[in-house]
Order: structure tokens, then C-alpha cells, then sequence
């Protein structure tokens, strides 16, 4: 499989972003969104991880898998929260064992209402350090660019968020739904000396209740003018506000794609026709 580093050097990266499933009919839903998107020759896909750990196993199972059986590049996602650094190195040892190139390395939260050990290592640029001991990985870290909910400033955002791109090959961002968001983190990082790539991360707005509940969790802005938007869709019923969301993602990508950006990384929440309708938008 090829290294995301590799992939964004020869061009601009198309991803599809998935999370762990935790049940017999969540995972028959992620490989049936996986086998859907595969047809679109994915440069690569992520699997998210739980907090604190909590889908190890399963996050580095599906990882493996689709890395060996599928032949598509996988990214692990990785959390240092209530992890110990031994911990951390086995499962980051076992990924290069089983062939795995790419990491996302994050800080991570505890899970809700978990009160054992904080973890040993604190920060995303701590984990960064640790996968490079390791091995020959192409490592990623979180960008946001609203920014990071427990950020004093912007300004102090920006100074960390380049301070793990000068060890780490790239960012994908949180989601957000002004495209003026992501150029002044872009444009911020290069004032700061940094210049590597930095892939937006898209979340359609196809359900008001979760892009509400998501937005207000990772500390980013749920626009006046798009609620508006989907509101005025909801009494024409679910699949017209889903359509008012495809069409406003569609258009940020289109203003996205028209400054330059490096890719694009759908966050799919394992659901595939929201994805294949922008793709088909774009004509990717």
C-alpha cells in the first residue's frame, strides 16, 4: 500500500473516512458503505478510534484487513488519551508488523465517565514522536479550523497546529461549512513557516439534529444562513433537507477545489450516497 505522503505529492487525495462499528448490523452497514465507495478509487480511507481505546482491536482489525484483502490504503486513527506509552508502542509496532504505513495521530478525550490513568502522553506532537520511533509511518494530525474548542485563541491554535505539522506529512481538518474558515488556517500556517499539506475534511449537512449536536461537540460554527436552509427543507420531509445538504457541500468543495486545496476528505458516518452524490457533483 502507498503512503499518504506519497499520495498527496503526485496530486490531490480523495479519502472516505469511517468509524469502528460496534454491533453485528453496524458492521454489515460499514462494509456495505465500503464496498459502495470502493468504485471510486478512494486514494486512501481512515477508520476512527474510540475514546480512549475503546475499538482498539476493532479499528486495527478493519485496518489490516482492508490494507491485505481490498487492496486499498488504510489509515489508523490513534489516540493517546488514557493510554500508556508501552501500550501505545505495541499497538504502533503491530501495525508496522502487519504492513500498515499511515497513522493519524491524535490527542484524544477519555471516554464519558472513565476516571482510571490520563495516559502517559498528553499531546498530539508526543504521539507523532513516539510512531516515529517506531517505524517508517506517514503520520497525520488534526487540524480545525475554527478552531480547537479548548484553544485560548486562534492565534495559539494556529502556533500548535503548526507545531505538529513540523514533525507530522499532513492535516485533515474538522468539518466546517464556510470555506473562509479553512483558508485563514491555510493562510495562517504559511505566515507561520509551515507548508504541508492540509485536507479538508466535509461533512454534509443531511440531518439537523446531528450536524447541530457535532458542531456544538467539536467547538465549530452551525451557520445561521444554512440552518435557515435546512430548516425551511424540513416540512418537505428528511430526504429534502439531506438534498440541501449535499448542494451546500457541494458548493464548498467547488470553492475549495477553486483555491487550491490539496484533496478532499469526506467524513461518510458510514453511510455511502451522500459521499457518491458529491463525488458525482464534482465530477471526481
Amino acid at each position: 500500500m502507498a503512503k499518504i505522503s506519497d499520495l498527496l505529492a503526485a496530486g490531490p487525495s480523495y479519502s472516505f473516512e469511517f468509524g469502528p462499528p460496534r454491533t453485528p448490523e453496524a458492521e454489515a452497514q460499514f462494509w456495505k458503505a465500503l464496498d459502495e465507495l470502493r468504485p471510486l478509487h478512494p486514494s486512501f480511507v481512515s477508520v476512527t478510534y474510540g475514546a480512549g481505546g475503546t475499538t482498539r482491536e476493532t479499528t486495527h482489525d478493519i485496518v489490516v484487513k482492508i490494507n491485505r484483502e481490498l487492496g486499498t490504503t488504510a489509515m489508523a486513527h490513534l489516540t493517546c488519551a488514557a493510554h500508556t506509552r508501552v501500550a501505545l508502542e505495541e499497538l504502533v509496532t503491530s501495525y508496522r508488523a502487519h504492513g500498515v504505513e499511515n497513522i493519524l495521530a491524535l490527542g484524544g478525550d477519555p471516554p464519558i465517565g472513565y476516571d482510571g490513568p490520563v495516559g502517559e502522553l498528553t499531546y498530539a506532537n508526543e504521539l507523532v514522536a513516539l510512531v516515529r520511533e517506531v517505524g517508517d509511518f506517514s503520520v497525520g494530525v488534526a487540524a480545525h479550523p475554527e478552531p480547537h474548542p479548548r484553544s485560548t485563541s486562534v492565534a495559539s491554535d494556529r502556533e500548535h497546529t503548526a507545531a505538529k505539522l513540523e514533525h507530522a506529512d499532513f492535516a485533515i481538518t474538522q468539518f466546517f461549512f464556510e470555506a473562509r474558515h479553512y483558508f485563514d488556517l491555510v493562510e495562517t500556517l504559511a505566515s507561520l513557516g509551515c507548508t504541508k499539506p492540509v485536507i479538508p475534511g466535509i461533512m454534509p449537512a443531511t440531518s439537523i439534529a446531528a450536524i447541530a449536536r457535532m458542531s456544538q461537540l467539536q467547538g465549530s460554527e452551525f451557520p445561521a444562513w444554512l440552518a435557515e436552509k435546512l430548516y425551511a427543507a424540513e416540512p418537505d420531509g428528511p430526504a429534502a433537507v439531506r438534498a440541501v445538504g449535499v448542494e451546500e457541500a457541494t458548493k464548498l468543495c467547488e470553492e475549495l477545489r477553486a483555491g487550491g486545496v490539496p484533496g478532499f476528505h469526506f467524513f461518510t458516518l458510514n453511510r455511502s450516497t451522500a459521499t457518491r452524490e458529491i463525488y458525482k457533483n464534482l465530477d471526481l
